[in-house]
Formats: C-alpha cells, sequence, structure tokens
C-alpha cells in the first residue's frame, strides 16, 4: 500500500489533538455529499419533467412534418405526393391547414389557431385520449365538429353541452375592404363544439381542431391546398431514415421535420436549463468545498510535529504533501459516494412510491423521475474535479509549515 495513502487513511478515522478539526471534516464530507445527492435528484427530477413534457408533445407532433421551403400553401397532388402516401413506411398521410382567426362564441370573443384536419387524422390521433369533455368527433352526421383547447374554452366560456355554435372569421383573400360594411370582407364559418381537450396550458391556449374541409372554404383554400402534411411511420421505422429518403423525392421546394425540428426551440431550451442547473448546484458545492480547504489547512497545522517527524526519518516533501492530499480525497470521495448512493435510493423510492406529491391540480400525482447513468457519470467527474483541486489548495500553506523554524 502507498505509505502517503495509509498514513492519510489513518489521519482521516484517528482522533485529532483538537476536536473542531474532526467536526470540519465531517462537516466538509456530508456538505460534499448533499451537494451530490441533491444533484442526483434535481437532474433525475428534471429529466422526469423532461420525457413528460415530451411525451405530451408528443400527442399533437407528426413522426415528420412536410412545409413549403417558400409561401404558405401549396398543393400536395403529384407523382412525389403520390409516392410517399404509398410508401411502405408511412402508416399515415394526413393533410392539414393550420390558421390564426377570430372566433366569436355568444358574446365572448378570441383569437384562436384552427386546424383543419381530416378523416384519417381522426383515425391516427392520441389527442382523443385527452379529451376531458364530450368527445373527439369531426362530425355529428353532416353537422361538422370542433374539438377546443381546454384554455379556449374557458376564455369563451365554452360548454359542450350547450346548443350555440361558434363563428370564426378570417378576412378574404379575393373581396375588397369594405369600409362601409367590413363585415362583408371576412369569410364565415359555424362549427359546433364537440369536446374539449387538455395537454398543456401553451397549446390548449392555442388550438381548435375542425374538419379539414370548413377551414379551406374559411381561409379560400381551393384545389385541395394545404399548409402542411403530416406523416406517421410505421412501428420500427426509423424517422430519420424515412426523412433523407423523402427530402431526396421531395428536392428543395419542401422542408421536413423530424418531432424536435418541430419544436427545437424548446427542446433546445429544456437542454440549456438542465445545463444552468448542474452549474448553478456545481458552484454550490464549490462553496461547500471551502469547508475542505479549512479542514485541512488546520489538519496541517496539527501536524507539524508528525511532519518534522516524517522529515527526519527520510520522507520528502512530495511524500508528505500526497499524505495531506490523499486526506482530502479521502473525504470528498467519502461524500460524492454517500451522495450518490443517498440520491439514487431516495429517486428509486420516488418512482416506486411517489411520496412527494405534486403541488396543485396537475396531470401526474407525484413528481416525476427518470435516473439516466450520463447524470451520474458526469455528477461524479464534477464533484471530484472540485474536490481534487479543493485537496491541492493546502499544499501552499504546507510549504510555509515545512520551511517555519518549528520543523527546522
Amino acid at each position: 500500500m502507498n505509505f502517503s495513502f495509509f498514513i492519510a487513511r489513518h489521519y482521516l478515522f484517528a482522533k485529532k489533538s483538537h476536536n473542531v478539526i474532526n467536526i470540519i471534516s465531517l462537516i466538509s464530507a456530508v456538505g460534499i455529499m448533499l451537494g451530490t445527492m441533491a444533484l442526483i435528484i434535481i437532474l433525475s427530477v428534471y429529466n422526469g419533467f423532461d420525457g413528460l413534457i415530451r411525451s405530451l408533445y408528443s400527442v399533437h407532433e407528426c413522426d415528420l412534418l412536410i412545409v413549403p421551403a417558400k409561401g404558405k400553401s401549396f398543393v400536395p397532388k403529384s407523382v412525389t405526393f403520390d409516392q410517399i402516401k404509398g410508401s411502405s413506411m408511412v402508416a399515415n398521410f394526413c393533410e392539414v391547414v393550420e390558421e390564426n382567426v377570430f372566433v366569436k362564441y355568444d358574446q365572448e370573443e378570441a383569437i384562436a389557431t384552427i386546424k383543419g384536419v381530416d378523416s384519417s387524422f381522426e383515425k391516427v390521433t392520441a389527442l382523443k385520449n385527452y379529451v376531458v369533455e364530450g368527445e373527439f368527433s369531426m362530425y355529428h352526421g353532416e353537422i361538422p365538429q370542433a374539438i377546443v383547447g381546454r384554455g379556449i374554452a374557458q376564455k369563451i366560456g365554452l360548454k359542450v353541452f350547450f346548443l350555440n355554435g361558434i363563428d370564426f372569421y378570417f378576412p378574404s383573400r379575393f373581396r375588397p375592404v369594405s369600409f362601409i360594411n367590413p363585415i362583408s370582407s371576412l369569410n364565415s364559418e359555424r362549427v359546433y363544439p364537440a369536446g374539449i381537450f387538455s395537454i398543456e396550458k401553451e397549446f390548449d391556449d392555442k388550438y381548435i381542431y375542425i374538419p379539414i374541409d370548413v377551414a379551406r372554404n374559411l381561409i379560400e383554400y381551393d384545389n385541395g391546398e394545404v399548409t402542411s402534411v403530416e406523416l406517421y411511420l410505421k412501428a420500427g421505422i426509423n424517422p430519420e431514415k424515412a426523412k433523407a429518403q423523402f427530402s431526396l423525392l421531395l428536392g428543395n421546394d419542401f422542408i421536413i421535420k423530424n418531432r424536435y425540428e418541430q419544436n427545437e426551440t424548446l427542446y433546445k431550451m429544456m437542454g440549456s436549463e438542465k445545463l444552468s442547473i448542474y452549474l448553478i448546484l456545481l458552484f454550490v458545492i464549490i462553496i461547500i468545498s471551502c469547508n475542505l480547504f479549512g479542514s485541512l489547512a488546520m489538519l496541517i497545522m496539527d501536524k507539524r510535529e508528525d511532519v518534522g517527524v516524517l522529515k527526519s526519518l527520510g520522507a520528502n516533501e512530495k511524500c508528505i504533501k500526497n499524505i495531506f492530499f490523499y486526506e482530502g480525497c479521502l473525504i470528498s470521495f467519502t461524500g460524492i459516494i454517500a451522495g450518490i448512493v443517498a440520491g439514487l435510493i431516495i429517486c428509486l423510492l420516488q418512482q416506486q412510491f411517489g411520496f412527494i406529491k405534486m403541488p396543485g391540480n396537475f396531470i401526474i400525482e407525484a413528481y416525476p423521475v427518470v435516473i439516466k447513468w450520463s447524470d451520474i457519470l458526469a455528477t461524479f467527474l464534477g464533484v471530484s474535479l472540485i474536490g481534487l483541486f479543493a485537496s491541492k489548495l493546502p499544499q501552499r500553506l504546507f510549504r510555509k509549515i515545512i520551511e517555519s523554524k518549528e520543523i527546522s
């Protein structure tokens, strides 16, 4: 066994002449343990929320989204689109018309985004699982119906069991604006509410789903125009492979977006927030490590006589320095290992029993937790570097002591 490490291990468990050194060493180890545990727990909870948000967004995101590179609309009627529609990789080919419109319900008014969808969307969408009132149905016989986000429904006072229809207004693209009778410049459509959905606030406050034919009439899209095409792939198909193949077919006139690219800003922001949390907690651990520096400095002062004896027995300066360096490493790594174990135990208990509940009326009852080994590795490496640095610093003090008259 390394001589310096053997002495350091002895110093860690031996009683010091000044009991305050034991207390500070214990505080250092506990502080590092708590900081490490907090990192594991907070990053795991963040992973849980990240997964939850992604799953919620996946409800209204398709595997691949086709939009025009220029302009706002296009007609998906060509040999190329027929090839995509008939591809063995595509399960559903959904045409979509999306636009911001003026909404009126009784005396209440709002701005909303309508999403006109076809019958294939109604079959494939998971949105029907999030209808909290009524049902997901685009037609009642021949009568067109709307599925409204909870935020919009609350804003205009809508209830599905009321018999009033929702009126949509959009400026005509072909009729001139009339200052005498402005309403004549607007197209209007009436649709009756069939259901209210609730996924997440931003989405609930924005969208209303209606039949695509009604949306086309309102916006005056003739000849089968759409604003996008949503592709839902068959199980087991790699989206990137399908994207590359369809991009070659469509050329530069269209852009194909995967799930990440459809909400790129959101996912980048979530990654940046996680990195920020990690760095902030590491900074807290740096502050905690000041206790380790103080503990080692006081230990060097306390062991001046031992240093003199070791030096007289032939131990060189590097060997003696390493004793106190290993002492700091032992304190640090004891705290790190204990913190990781404690953090994992708490995360596993939360996964199993969900004993820490979410406040308020949320879509889940308990805080979600997802443990990732990459987070554990990043935590171990980050806190270890801080511990090594804090263990190295007191060696500057050591030189002053070893050159003092008390040792000479």
